[in-house]
Order: structure tokens, then sequence, then C-alpha cells
């Protein structure tokens, strides 16, 4: 290095580099001898050589002047503490306490994940680091395991790294017209465009919580658009480790920034579990919609922007090989023009997907037709490749109503029942909620309706509180292959009682169908002829936009 050699190691004529400790996407971190208080620090250098102008070294150079600015503003046991800030060679150079240690990524590495104490301890740590910088004024916008360290011998954990932080009132790299952050870490609402505020650092704490106990991100895909997509519209499994601390969990990945668990109710639920080892569920207050994991409200649309660029085949190539480290986003992925940014890579994501199925062997798409006369549940299977109809007569019995849904089927609901778009499912709610009619189409899945049926009953003690009675069969539905669920749980509501769920999935036109009903336990005749008369009426058709 340059600056090394010429000053014989010494910056500022006071501090001497040592050993590298890090290197990142923006600076190069030195341990260092502060030669005139004789301690240790840590030295972080700008990457000012790698600019590419002198209009992008200037960038950097302000960058680093605002996360010394940024971290100067925070005074917390969390957070790294800033000592100076020194010029030389005219580029400056952040003086920060040295922490002995290693960071958390490091320590997922070598040792794995952690336990559910461990990681209720970290995450406190983060919310009262993340507790001061809001009260300040500052996101971080970039928290993950590599911006988190551990100290040896003290066990301190500390938030370092506020080189994207946002300020209020400062100007900011997104507000110029990029986008910086980790993908697999960053909040849906940041994805979409939408305003950020302090709720966007606890999105980023939850997922931390995930990857802490179970080594990965919950995001974590192959390819960058991949991992967009499920930021944004994927439902969201939190691992199964997490199950300790899942009331947490769900409460930090609600998708809808309003209804995001809050600073003082995580600190209450982690302090919680670490005095008794349990988290009290009565304490979560939002209620979930999802089938045992919080589908919050799609995230807000960002504003209309004109329609993004064709995508030349070589970006596409290059976006197709973007690849994410085991813990998440090491480097900084930039986004340009966010909004349409994103509906690019989403694209270019479909793309891809489509050319792997042109690959595939064709298939014949089968589709049932049942004769007037013929029994209910039976069908005559026939080979064809007629799509479904663009609309269908569905007659509806009395205290129902029948709907044409957008997403590709018609089916009856019971009058007054409304309708609620959470993708990827679509939900038809009493008012209240007090029943749910759930519908999902997705691409059949390896092992079938029954394999997709047992997996997600193996999961559900970790998703439903007072998970019981529960019941996997295989069946068919008008001659398509199918699987049944029915089970019992207390609901995610304090007060609300026990509830009783009926669930069939089916393969049918190469696509899984989903239906289920959720209701109160003492009402579960009724909920019975909700579900029956949703099977009953059900009927494929050609899917729209405008969901």
């Amino acid at each position: 290095m340059g600056s090394f050699a010429a000053h014989d190691g010494v910056i500022a004529g006071r501090y001497r580099l040592g050993r590298r400790i890090g290197r990142g996407g923006m600076g190069t971190v030195w341990r260092a001898t502060d030669e005139l208080l004789g301690r240790e620090v840590a030295i972080k250098e700008l990457h000012a050589d790698d600019a590419s102008s002198a209009g992008a070294a200037q960038s950097y150079q302000d960058r680093t002047l605002r996360e010394a600015r940024t971290v100067a503003l925070i005074k917390h046991p969390n957070v790294i503490v800033l000592h100076d800030i020194v010029e030389q060679d005219g580029r400056p150079w952040i003086v920060m306490e040295l922490v002995d240690g290693r960071s958390l990524s490091d320590r997922l590495l070598s040792d794995g994940p952690v336990d559910p104490r461990e990681a209720a301890r970290i995450g406190l740590a983060m919310l009262g680091a993340l507790r001061a910088a809001h009260a300040r004024g500052v996101l971080h916008r970039d928290i993950k395991p590599p911006n988190v360290l551990l100290e040896s011998g003290t066990d301190r954990v500390v938030l370092t790294d506020f080189g994207i932080a946002q300020v209020s009132g400062a100007t900011t790299i997104t507000e110029t017209g990029a986008f910086v952050g980790s993908p697999e870490y960053t909040a849906p609402e940041r994805m979409a465009g939408g305003q950020a505020g302090p709720e966007s650092d606890l999105w980023s704490l939850g997922v931390l919580l995930c990857t802490v106990l179970s080594g990965a991100s919950p995001f974590h895909r192959d390819s960058l658009g991949g991992i967009l997509h499920a930021v944004v519209y994927d439902e969201i499994r939190p691992p199964e480790a997490a199950g300790p601390l899942l009331p947490v969990v769900r409460g930090l990945l609600e998708r809808d920034p309003a209804r995001r668990m809050g600073t003082d109710e995580a600190e209450r639920l982690l302090r919680a579990y670490l005095d008794s080892g349990r988290v009290p569920a009565a304490a979560v207050h939002y209620t979930p919609t999802q089938r045992g994991i919080p589908v919050p409200a799609p995230a807000p649309a960002p504003a209309p922007v004109p329609a993004p660029l064709p995508v030349p085949p070589a970006a596409r190539g290059r976006a197709a090989r973007v690849r994410t480290a085991l813990l998440g986003g090491v480097a900084l992925v930039t986004l340009a023009g966010l909004g349409a940014g994103v509906a690019a890579l989403l694209m270019i994501r479909d793309e891809e997907e489509d050319a792997r199925d042109a690959k595939a062997a064709p298939r014949v798409t089968r589709t049932v037709t049942r004769t007037p006369d013929s029994p209910r549940g039976s069908a005559l299977p026939t080979a064809s490749a007629t799509p479904p109809p663009a609309a269908a007569d569905v007659k509806a019995p009395p205290g129902y109503r029948s709907v044409q849904d957008p997403a590709g089927f018609a089916f009856a609901v019971p009058e007054g029942f409304t309708r609620s778009f959470e993708p990827p499912r679509v939900f038809y709610y009493s008012p209240g909620k007090e029943f749910r009619i759930g519908v999902l189409i997705q691409d059949p899945k390896d092992g079938g309706p029954l394999g997709a049926m047992r997996e997600s009953a193996s999961q559900a003690p970790d998703h439903y509180p007072g998970y019981r009675d529960g019941r996997v069969a295989r069946t068919t539905r008008k001659g398509n292959e199918a699987a049944s669920w029915e089970f019992t749980w207390n609901g995610f509501e304090d007060t609300a009682g026990p509830r009783h769920t009926l669930d069939l999935a089916w393969n049918e036109g190469e696509k899984m169908y989903d239906v289920w009903v959720s209701g109160p336990d003492a009402k579960s005749a009724e909920g019975r002829r909700h579900f029956e008369t949703a099977l009953d009426t059900f009927v494929r058709t050609r899917p729209f936009s405008g969901q």
C-alpha cells in the first residue's frame, strides 16, 4: 500500500499501522498504535485508489466523513466508539476503538449457529444500539453479521460500520439516485422504493436473528433477482431453530412496517426469554394471517416510474451469475434507479426460470372433465392442452356469492367476506377475520401434495401456538392427486380462543392448488361448511393482471 510505505506506516504522525484486520467494499481496517496516548486503536482507510474518477474519489471521501460524523453522534456501549478523524495524502482516515475479538460472521463460520439464549443476548445488544442510533436520527441500514463484533473476554456485542447510515436532514447515497445495502438483510419497503424509517433496521435485525440461529438468512437465494423476490414477495419461513424466539422473529419480519414489532416489545420479549427460558406468546399484539407464518400486507408500491429499459443479454448473464456469501452480502450491492431496478431484476429472474423451463422435457397437461351425472368427487381424466377459461359460471348456494378472482380461480364465498391479496396468497375474510378462507397457487412440489402437507405438518408445532390433533391423509379431488390436513391450535390472538383449520392441496393443470379455511373451534361446523362449499365450487380460470 502506497501510504503505508511512504510514511513508514505512520498516519498523521501519530498512528502506527500494524496488521490488517479486514477489508470491505469501501475501505480497509488496520490495527494501529496511538503513539501519543500509548493505546491500541483501529483505523479505517478509504479505498480512494479504487475510484474511477475524481468525482468518485470525492464521493468516497464524503462517505467516510459522513460515517465519522454519524458514529460521533451516538454514545452507547454497544456502538463502536470514534476516537479521531485525520487526513493523510488528501484522504480521511477514521480512528476508532479497537474491539479485540471477531465478527459475528466469523464466529458463525467457525463455530456454527448459536443457541437461543446467545441469540437473545445478541438481539438485546443490537436493540440497545439501534435505540441509541434512532434517538439521534440515525438509521444504520446495513445490519448483518459482518458488522457485528464480539469482544473477547467481555463478550460485549458491538455494532460497527455506519458507512451507509442515513442521518435525518442529511443528503444520503440513496437520495442521489442509488441504493446501497445488503439485499438479504434489507427491508421490503426499501426494496420497493418506499419510505424507510427505524422499522427497516428492525427488519434487518429479524433476519440477523434467523441467521445466527440457523446459519443462513431465510432470504438466501442463488441469484440477486431471487433474493429481491424472496424479500418482497415470497412466503416467509423462519428456520426451525428460531422456534424458541419465534414471536420476536415473526414480529420483526412483518412486511408492513406499520405492523412490525417495535424496539420496546422486542426488548421485553427477549428479556423475558433470558429470565424464564420462554417468550410469552400472549405479548404479541399483531394479527398474522399466513398459515402459521405472518404474511403482512404487500409492501407499498413505488411511485409510478417509466417502464424499465430492455436488459441486454450480456447484462442478463451477469445478473444470473450474481451470488451471495453464506452470511449474505459481505460486499455491498448497488442498484441504480431503485424502483425500476427491482422490476428489471425480477424480470430477469422470471426470464431465467422461463429459460430453464424451456429446456425441460415437454409434459402433457392433464385436465379433468366431469359428467353431469357423475357422483361427487368422481372424474374422467383426459389429456388436453386446453388452457383454463377466462371466466367460469359458478353457482353459489344461498348465503354465498360467486367470485371471479384475478389470481386464476373462481368459487363461492359467504356473503360479506372481503378479499385481501397478500402475495403469494389470496384471502377472503369474514368481518373481524373470524373466518379466513385462503388460496395458494404454486408450482407442483417434489413429493406431491402429500409430501407438501407432511412437510407443513412437521413444522406446525413451531409455527402454530398450541398445535394439536393434526391429521394428514392422501386423497383425491375430482380425479387429481390430493392431500388433506386438519388440526386445532390456539390462534395468534391472545383472547380469541382455539381455532380449527381444514386444508386441501391438489395438483391440476401443471399447478398445485391449496385451499384452506380457519375459524373458531367452537364454530367448526360452520367452518367446515365454508370449506366444503369453497371446494365444491372451485374452478380454475385464466389469471389476469391487477391483483
